[in-house]
């Protein structure tokens, strides 16, 4: 039997961790040949994935340069891709997301006339520059692919209302898939981390998006100093990303403070056993507002939007947008309301049950006529 040649395009540090539970049930799987590409946008953070899960590239284009630009990256895939996907031939590329690399990866397989599948399709602002360029670049990607994978019901809704081409499946996010390999009770790669008492109150936070700069960061920075300073016994671990902009604010504002931890990034392993140990989560990231639910911790978001209200309808996440008494008063609100923070942590994760890569593997499988019969769409349990 022909096996169908799949390549998976990732290049950041979120669609690594999405992605690799992909390519391992893709490898495990007899009618398939897995191949993986990395553009290596995000290259550090990117390297300490791949360990993780142990998936080596095929392919890695090597892009990261200093000072790049949204341009500078989609030019180097776009040129780099297009000689990968000619030598390899695969049958299907698969993209992620909402990254450049999504968008470039999406354009160069579509150049070369081969089918796109859409890993985490259908999410949507509607603000088309917030997430910036998140936005933009889902929404193309969602006019090229012809496999659309959504996590959700109502991402497949956003689809239909946008009438995109191809298949729509119901998959579950596979990032929860992720959470098998990664959370266990082994001691942290970051050393600093073993000396956290997380037997008191610790929130997990991040704060890295670009439409945050300036302003906005400003003020959630001076909320975060301003939370530690009300609640000494509780613990702030903030893993600051490598942005030269988040460093200097962060550490302007945060530096020095007791209670307040600042560590380097951390691999996707240590952050993920960081939040299931932590009391709340407060963050700015799109994944973690699906990772969280998962391990049963509050989750506030410091945006004015997100694109995944699903769980702020389920009640898994609340938004506490960017301005500073907001966010003073719904953190502090959590860190004393026994029965509001139990209402949260005890919400049904509407993201999915570990085993959105078998229906993502086995819709290609019913796609390309290897099957006769298209998954069961995913359904959170009541």
């Amino acid at each position: 039997m022909k096996k169908l040649r799949v390549m998976s395009v990732f290049g950041t540090r979120p669609e690594a961790i999405k992605m690799c539970p992909l390519a391992l049930e893709l490898n495990a799987r007899e009618e398939f040949e897995s191949l993986v590409c990395v553009t290596a946008q995000h290259r550090e953070m990117l390297d300490s994935v791949l360990d993780t899960f142990s998936v080596r590239p095929d392919y890695d284009l090597n892009i990261m340069e200093p000072q790049q630009t949204l341009a500078t990256i989609t030019g180097k895939i776009l040129r780099q891709l297009g000689d990968v996907l000619q030598d390899a031939k695969p049958d299907v590329v698969l993209v992620h997301g909402d990254t450049t690399t999504t968008f470039a990866g999406a354009l160069a397989a579509f150049y070369e006339k081969i089918p796109v599948g859409h890993v985490e399709a259908g999410l949507r602002t509607y603000d088309r520059w917030s997430p910036f360029p998140e936005e933009m670049n889902r929404c193309m990607v969602g006019r090229i692919a012809q496999y659309h994978f959504a996590p959700t019901a109502q991402n497949r809704a956003n689809l239909e209302r946008e009438a995109v081409s191809g298949s729509i499946f119901v998959t579950g996010n596979t990032v929860i898939d992720a959470m098998k390999y990664t959370v266990n009770d082994r001691p942290f790669a970051c050393e600093a981390l073993n000396g956290v008492d997380f037997g008191g109150k610790v929130i997990a936070m991040t704060c890295h998006r670009r439409e945050n700069y300036g302003e906005p960061m400003e003020n959630i920075f001076s909320a975060v100093a301003e939370l530690a300073r009300a609640f000494p016994d509780v613990r702030i671990v903030y893993p600051v990303h490598l942005s030269p902009v988040v460093q200097r604010a962060a550490r302007a504002h945060l530096e020095g403070i007791p209670n307040i931890l600042l560590t380097e990034p951390l691999d996707a392993m240590d952050m993920h056993k960081l939040m299931a140990r932590s009391y709340m989560v407060m963050t700015d990231s799109g994944g973690i507002q699906e990772e969280a639910p998962s391990l049963g911790k509050p989750v506030l978001v410091l945006r004015r939007e997100t694109e995944r209200p699903e769980a702020v309808s389920a009640g898994t996440v609340a938004l506490a947008g960017t301005e500073r008494a907001a966010i003073v008063r719904m953190a502090s609100e959590l860190l004393t309301d026994s029965a509001k923070y139990e209402a949260m942590a005890r919400a049904v994760n509407p993201y999915g049950d570990g085993s959105a890569c078998a229906r993502i593997a086995d819709a290609l499988t019913w796609g390309f006529g290897l099957s006769d019969a298209a998954p069961a769409d995913f359904v959170p349990q009541k």
